[in-house]
């Protein structure tokens, strides 16, 4: 009875359709376990022949025999690379020979022995034969019964789940296909077959964990189809294996459109089950179904898209893992939609731009992606030995494409694997000759998606940022962490400041909480409670709303401000403001606002990555968190006052890879306060150690707001007031702006540069510099000789003259 009402309280709320399709679903699975269906049993030799479109092979009676024939003899609809097999191997053997040639065989040659590299896994074994249900990390083994029937998100049945089905995807086929095309050994080919014909052996149909996922059903079907392209020549793919495998393959189909994920998980699930659907149509047009396929296909990936890519181009799950996955699907569709001159490229071209674009920007100066969201480890394809945060393959895609110089540079200028294969010879020669060039921007603003990205250039010495204030995710936030207002961050160069990772999904709820939770992450707790509250694996108790206030970008500084809500359930509810000032090529300031009228205990915390050594020095009234280690590294130094909180350093973990972590440093800073609090922390990178001994920092008297003198070289010395909207006095300087900045040389009266946002009015030894009638939006002002040259968003009285008078008085009013 509590079961039926269990199912009956989550049927509320659905719609008509939703009843429906979920209804037929079950009833399909119903009929599977009584053996009913002709979905649960392999079809005869007879029964698939007649499934053929005997015209299509030519004519005449069709057997095993003459449908290998015809799939050797017709021309290739799959992906060009394996149009021109001579030029293929060409470019194969001679450009990606010598390291990447011995990567993919010493990989091949494990594979052989029966050692799987399997998402962040190294060398693992699934038994002699092949134990296909086996999860070899915990030694679980699933049973061989009805799909539906295995609770697969049981760690205590399962283990993890995803290590079993990484093997069962069967991507390791490409693999031993690339190792094939290098040395011609048939041991690769041998091989295959023999993993292939084991496969089908010990999972019939709808028997097994295999069957459970849809989504790892339509990733196996694609692989099978490279696999046939890599060995379509050689005498293991033998005709009885190959009417073998279209009968399996059949039923992959069959399964895909019965289950479509289209209630179920309709985000990346049901846009690759699509793509599986099209890639069987696609390589089996002899097959009566493959057009029903191929149009339900696409049709699903086309109308997922505009739902699936927000305006901004940020893909809707909050995941740079599955915006990656959701690029290349719609490249392959775009791909194969293009083979077959079908005419919705258009639609496609101008969304996968869109996530292209994404990529592009978020791209670290050492060419990682930062792995916000969840990262399950997975690819579309195994086509180069690249890690697992390194996206680059997909902007060359796009780079050759869409003849884009930008996409390009970021991707490293250089050809990859991947692309020869998915756009062939021809392809791979446009992209030598195409142009490279740097973006014409550097920081972007991803206003929907909610990430913003600071960058100071796009050399590999580079400062970048990114810090996410958007929204939690989409539907029940499955592939979400509470990471409202979170940042990553990169110092001359050098990732070090980093999203912790995923690490597992479901083989452990501690570890899956751990990594997902707010202390995992680059933000401030209060009272050591996470801004969004985990639930189950997927799903989330309760979500921290994120709202940007303010995106300034221009070429001395960017300026970003958002806020969240998590913590207004707290029994002294409190909203956390973040902002940051990037002073291009030289410093990040970050000041943390808390609005609440109640005593908290609050805690800053960074994650660095595993190669970092911190040492924390306290001085009377500032703590300097600082690396030690390699003297040619660049650096990051971090300065925050005392009152703000004291610093100590933890061990933590992180994961650049599903399924693989390693102990890595966290600094954190704590405080108990009460009332309303402004936390400040300088982020000051530099290009080796030995530089921080030249940076200070102090904090001036100041009355309502905060002020700040910094020095980072001998002779400069900036100055920093942080204001509330009021007038605030320090030292010289007296102003009303939300952030003021100024920069001075030893020995000038007068600054060199200056930076304000907000407020009306500056003023310097008790004369009014700047004045505007209406709040500005920001001013930025530098000085070339005896002139100011002034940008800003409002009209402004701007006057600056030397005390005595000997500069000459400057009034500039600018737009």
């Amino acid at each position: 009875m509590i079961s039926i009402l269990h199912k009956l309280k989550k049927l509320r709320g659905r719609n008509l359709d939703e009843l429906r399709v979920r209804g037929a679903q079950a009833a399909h699975a119903f009929a599977e376990r009584r053996g009913w269906s002709e979905q649960a049993r392999v079809p005869s030799d007879a029964a698939m022949l007649r499934l053929i479109d005997a015209a299509q092979p030519g004519g005449g009676i069709v057997t095993a025999d003459s449908l290998l024939a015809h799939f050797h003899a017709r021309p290739s609809k799959f992906f060009a690379g394996f149009d021109d097999k001579e030029g293929t191997t060409a470019e194969l053997r001679g450009r990606f020979g010598g390291e990447t040639q011995k990567a993919v065989v010493e990989r091949a040659e494990r594979i052989i022995a029966g050692r799987f590299d399997l998402l962040g896994l190294r060398d693992l074994n699934f038994g002699d034969p092949i134990d296909w249900h086996l999860e070899p990390v915990s030694g679980k083994r699933t049973p061989r019964a009805h799909w539906s029937r295995i609770a697969y998100l049981d760690a205590g049945v399962a283990g993890d789940k995803k290590i079993t089905w990484e093997l069962n995807r069967q991507q390791y086929f490409m693999t031993l296909g690339r190792a094939y095309w290098h040395t011609n050994d048939e041991r690769y080919a041998r091989t295959f077959a023999a993993h292939l014909d084991a496969w089908m052996d010990a999972n019939p149909p709808k028997l097994g964990i295999n069957w459970a996922s849809s989504l790892e059903v339509a990733f196996r079907a694609m692989s099978w189809a490279w696999a046939f392209h890599f060995f379509k020549d050689s005498p293991h793919l033998t005709p009885p294996l190959f009417l073998r495998a279209l009968k399996f393959l059949y039923l992959h189909a069959r399964h895909l459109e019965t289950y479509l994920s289209t209630y179920f998980s309709p985000n990346t699930h049901l846009t690759g089950e699509a793509l599986g659907l099209l890639y069987v149509g696609t390589i089996l047009p002899e097959l009566r179904a493959a057009a029903r396929w191929r149009a339900l296909g696409s049709g699903v990936m086309l109308a997922e898209l505009e739902r699936h890519v927000r305006p901004d181009g940020v893909y809707f799950e909050q995941s740079s893992y599955y915006h990656r996955y959701t690029a290349d699907f719609y490249t392959h569709l775009y791909l194969l939609a293009r083979r077959h001159n079908e005419s919705d490229q258009s639609v496609i071209e101008k969304k996968l731009s869109a996530l292209l674009d994404h990529l592009m920007f978020i791209t670290r100066p050492d060419g990682t992606t930062p792995l916000f969201g969840d990262d399950d480890g997975g690819r579309l394809v195994q086509l180069d030995e690249r890690a697992a945060n390194d996206f680059r393959a997909t902007l060359a895609n796009g780079a050759a494409l869409f003849r884009r110089a930008d996409y390009k540079y970021v991707a490293g200028a250089e050809a990859t694997e991947e692309l020869l294969w998915l756009c062939g010879v021809a392809e791979l020669k446009i992209f030598d000759q195409l142009d490279s060039h740097p973006p014409a921007r550097g920081s972007q603003a991803f206003a929907d998606g909610g990430y913003y990205v600071m960058r100071d250039g796009w050399t590999e010495r580079a400062n970048y940022l990114l810090i996410d204030c958007g929204p939690h995710g989409q539907a029940n936030c499955g592939h979400a962490h509470a990471d409202a207002l979170s940042f990553e961050l990169a110092a001359r160069g050098r990732t070090l400041l980093v999203d912790p990772g995923t690490y597992t999904y479901t083989a452990s709820s501690e570890l899956r909480d751990s990594f997902r939770g707010a202390a995992a992450h680059n933000v401030l707790l209060i009272d050591g409670e996470p801004s969004s509250v985990p639930g189950a694996a997927f799903t989330w108790r309760h979500v921290a709303q994120s709202a940007p206030r303010q995106w300034i970008s221009r070429e001395r500084f960017d300026y970003f401000e958002g806020a969240h809500d998590g913590y207004g359930r707290l029994n002294s509810p409190a909203t956390h403001a973040r902002s940051i000032l990037f002073l291009k090529n030289d410093y990040w300031v970050m000041r943390d606002t808390i609005e609440t009228t109640g005593a908290h205990t609050y805690e800053t915390r960074f994650h660095l990555i595993p190669e970092t050594h911190l040492v924390i020095e306290a001085t009377e009234n500032f703590y300097a968190v600082r690396e030690r280690g390699d003297a040619a590294a660049p650096a990051l130094q971090i300065f925050s006052p005392a009152i703000d909180g004291a610093w100590q350093s933890e061990t933590g973990w992180m994961s650049d890879c599903y399924g693989r972590r390693r102990e890595a440093p966290i600094c954190a800073r704590s405080i108990r306060a009460t009332g309303p609090q402004n936390f400040v922390t300088f982020l000051i990178p530099h290009a080796a150690p030995q530089l921080m001994d030249e940076t200070r920092v102090l904090e001036l008297d100041a009355q309502g707001g905060r002020a700040f003198s910094l020095q980072m070289r001998g002779d400069v010395n900036d100055v920093l007031l942080i204001t509330g909207g009021q007038l605030v006095e320090a030292g010289r300087i007296t102003t009303d702006c939300a952030w003021a900045w100024l920069r001075f040389r030893r020995g000038e009266e007068l600054p060199e540069e200056l930076i304000l946002i907000g407020g009306r009015q500056l003023l310097l030894d008790d004369r009014e510099i700047i004045r505007a009638a209406t709040p500005l939006g920001y001013l930025a002002a530098r000085r070339a000789g005896n002139k100011w040259l002034v940008e800003t968003d409002a009209d402004v009285s701007f006057s600056m003259i030397a005390p005595d008078a000997s500069r000459p008085d400057i009034a500039l009013s600018s737009r």
